[in-house]
């Protein structure tokens, strides 16, 4: 009897652990701007929460993806982003770049190195820009603060041939000491601002 009841209660600890996992993993809604939504969801073992940006875009999903995974032209970019090198481009695979982000003072600036690759779905259109910190493809010094913990995932899914809806999602822990409203900024105006630039750009007449 003692047996089963260790049992029992060992099958209890493990679902209440995982339940907490996958509640700690459930994404929250944030806010509305545009037709652009953000949620952010509660990373396990960080302090700091990961964001996803949701839209439906009136453009082609390939016009979006040309767009966004198109390594020599950046000026679309987050505009504190001051600095752009590309260190390595081969079209719909990989690229990778050095960027420096201008911060207010009395803030820091950052840098980050950033691995990306390209994986494309050809059965159903479905496109995934998928970019991680690679801090050794560059030299890190005191200043600017280098970024050692990013990812950022573009995921591009046609809904029609003039339209498509897309996904941007991403985590990036700036390091240092960071007070809490760049830390808000990071989470939800980056990606509206991101998402409503591309959006801009693609639906152009």
């Amino acid at each position: 009897m003692n047996r089963m009841k260790k049992c029992s209660i060992a099958v209890f600890l493990v679902l209440n652990i995982i339940s907490e996992a996958a509640s700690a993993q459930s994404w929250e809604f944030s806010k509305e701007k545009d037709g652009i939504k953000i949620y952010i969801r509660k990373e396990p073992g960080k302090t700091i929460k990961s964001f996803k940006g949701v839209t439906d875009i009136h453009a082609p999903a390939e016009k979006i993806y040309t767009l966004i995974e198109d390594a020599n032209h950046t000026d679309w970019w987050d505009k504190g982003i001051t600095q752009v090198k590309v260190l390595l481009y081969e079209k719909d695979r990989r690229a990778q770049f050095y960027m420096v982000y201008d911060l207010p003072w009395p803030i820091t600036d950052r840098d980050l190195c950033v691995d990306a690759t390209v994986f494309i779905d050809k059965a159903t259109g479905v496109s995934r820009i998928t970019s991680v910190s690679a801090p050794a493809l560059a030299p890190a010094e005191e200043d600017p603060i280098r970024i050692r913990d990013y990812r950022q995932t573009w995921t591009i899914t046609p809904t029609g041939k003039e339209s498509a809806h897309v996904e941007l999602e991403g985590y990036a822990d700036p390091a240092g000491s960071v007070p809490d409203w760049l830390t808000n900024m990071l989470l939800t105006d980056s990606p509206l601002k991101t998402i409503g630039e591309v959006r801009r750009r693609v639906e152009r007449k």
